[in-house]
């Protein structure tokens, strides 16, 4: 086997035949599954526009937070959860939130706040949960504790804390 390096037969013949294999390969497989992912990618994107227009049409406010030249707002637990609620039709009588002061660890700036929603449904809560999330990218719920109210179908009592990054 280590002879084959010495023999020239391997360098006029073999090399030669591999490299005029390569272009064939490149033809006959590389192309069309070149060709095929391309046109996937293209299908995706199609996809991908539709579903964005359904979101602006739902919710045109994300526009107004991308063209915002100046950044973001400081980041507020009062003005976010309030909105949010607002947003997913929870009175303010049926939340309650404590927030903590920011603190600082290993360089990163944290503020956690512990919010209770008493007497939502789950339909609510889920709406809650997820746009406070969407809104916020650097806001993480760290714990939800889900209570049900005895005697009734669809009401909970929801304990979430939530660390936000800055």
């Amino acid at each position: 086997m280590k002879d084959i390096y010495k023999n020239p037969f391997s360098y006029y013949i073999l090399v030669p035949i591999v490299v005029a294999l390569w272009p064939l390969l490149v033809w006959v497989v590389y192309l069309p599954e070149a060709e095929h992912n391309w046109n996937l990618e293209k299908a995706r994107y199609t996809k991908a526009q539709k579903v964005i227009e359904q979101i602006l049409t739902l919710d045109p406010d994300r526009l107004e937070f991308a063209d915002s030249k100046a950044g973001a707002a400081e980041f507020d637990y009062a003005t976010a959860i309030d909105g949010i609620a607002r947003q997913c039709k929870i009175s303010s009588g049926n939340y309650k939130r404590s927030t903590k002061p920011k603190r600082t660890s290993k360089g990163q700036k944290t503020q956690n706040c512990h919010v209770v929603l008493k007497d939502v449904d789950i339909a609510r809560f889920a709406r809650f949960l997820s746009t406070i999330q969407l809104r916020w990218a650097s806001l993480q719920c760290e714990r939800v504790t889900l209570t049900k109210k005895k005697g009734l179908p669809d009401v909970w009592k929801v304990d979430l804390d939530f660390k936000y990054y800055y």
